[in-house]
């Protein structure tokens, strides 16, 4: 069944925390804890979620090393790399209108 592509995408990507996880992998592997550090407003469970659906759409790698004390490494796979001009699309778009939109949320007092 073929349905509207923007929802595809979506699908994907949507979500409170999966592209900020997409931006942070662009730049290679990063461990569970790192996202953690990185965002400690994100719950362990949604984390686990987000990272566990981008797993299972076929955008993420889970490497585990067999070390004591395992060690995960998630990694954007080729299929993942495709949404890189999407991601960064929208670091952009962020960078030009994060200040406008800021004052506008200010005056509405959202």
């Amino acid at each position: 069944m073929t349905g509207c592509p923007v929802k595809t995408t979506l699908d994907v990507i949507g979500g409170k925390w999966k592209a900020i996880i997409l931006y942070h992998l662009i730049d290679g592997p990063k461990r569970f804890n790192e996202f953690r550090r990185l965002y400690p407003g994100m719950t362990q469970f949604m984390l686990t979620l987000q990272l566990r659906e981008l797993e299972r759409d076929g955008i993420i790698h889970r490497e585990v090393y067999k070390q004591v004390p395992p060690k995960v490494e998630y990694s954007l796979t080729e299929f993942g790399t495709t949404l890189k001009p999407i991601i960064l699309a929208m670091l952009n778009w962020g960078e030009t209108y994060q200040v406008r939109i800021d004052d506008i949320r200010g005056e509405t007092g959202e």
